[in-house]
């Protein structure tokens, strides 16, 4: 991204920019303070800032390079408000009354309103302007596929997790869906290879672990601080439950995940 182009989209007639700022990843912690961790996790490049001022009034506008899009929706909706409606801005977006914020590509792209009125609703016109934003990033607009995959009734929120899904550190990077009972997991590997070693690591650390019936191959137990959970691979994903009253609950809702994945 060049600077002076993002200058032009976000100067509003008759305010005055503030220079432009680019933050690295090294200079985070300084500029994000006790929030940078959760940037660097979701694969954080670097930052361009701009603050544009009119009357009384500034627009903080950051603009967060990630390391892919799948990133970049991570780090969205870890940072959405749950009790707020989403909007179609980009793969997805938040505004409220003071603030707007959205995903698209490999872009996370913030608006932070200082107003005069700390109770003005402004937020008519910072949705308009992270339409505008938005019109000029190119890439990807559509969440990840894996979110579509996993069942949408009763569903609280769904996501990425950038590392240690569900606590096991044999899960590295995938998505996790929460439920009003249970969580349900989708973690993609390099080939059916590394996720089938992925489960016989794990299937290794869970005492009393049997057989279960989900895609290729699975297995289900009773487990200290998951509860009931099943575990499976289908192709490249390892997949499955986890917080259920009983392993046999999770294999259940494990194999209809796992017939749900192309």
């Amino acid at each position: 991204m060049r600077s002076s182009t993002w200058t032009a989209i976000w100067q509003p007639a008759g305010s005055s920019p503030a220079p432009n700022a680019s933050t690295p990843a090294d200079d985070l912690y300084t500029y994000r303070d006790g929030a940078a961790e959760g940037y660097l996790l979701y694969g954080f490049s670097r930052m361009e800032g701009i603050d544009c001022k009119s009357g009384a009034n500034t627009l903080q506008i950051d603009v967060s390079e990630m390391s892919d899009a799948d990133a970049a929706y991570g780090i969205f909706t870890a940072n959405r408000d749950l009790r707020k409606p989403t909007v179609k801005i980009g793969m997805g977006g938040q505004v409220q009354s003071q603030s707007a914020a959205f995903a698209k590509d490999k872009y996370y792209i913030e608006i932070v309103e200082v107003a005069a009125n700390s109770a003005s609703d402004d937020s008519a016109m910072l949705q308009a302007l992270a339409v505008r934003i938005e019109g000029y990033i190119q890439g990807r607009n559509t969440p990840p596929e894996e979110l579509a995959w996993f069942p949408a009734e009763n569903l609280v929120s769904a996501g990425l997790i950038p590392q240690s899904v569900l606590g096991l550190r044999q899960l590295q990077r995938g998505y996790v869906a929460k439920y009003k009972q249970g969580q349900a997991f989708l973690v993609p590997e390099t080939s059916p290879e590394a996720a089938a070693d992925v489960i016989k690591a794990l299937r290794a650390r869970f005492d009393g672990a049997s057989p279960a019936q989900a895609g290729d191959e699975a297995f289900q137990a009773n487990a200290r601080y998951l509860n009931g959970i099943c575990i499976f691979r289908k192709g490249h994903y390892v997949g499955g439950y986890a917080n259920l009253a009983q392993a046999a609950d999770a294999a259940v809702l494990a194999a209809q995940l796992a017939a749900r994945i192309p």
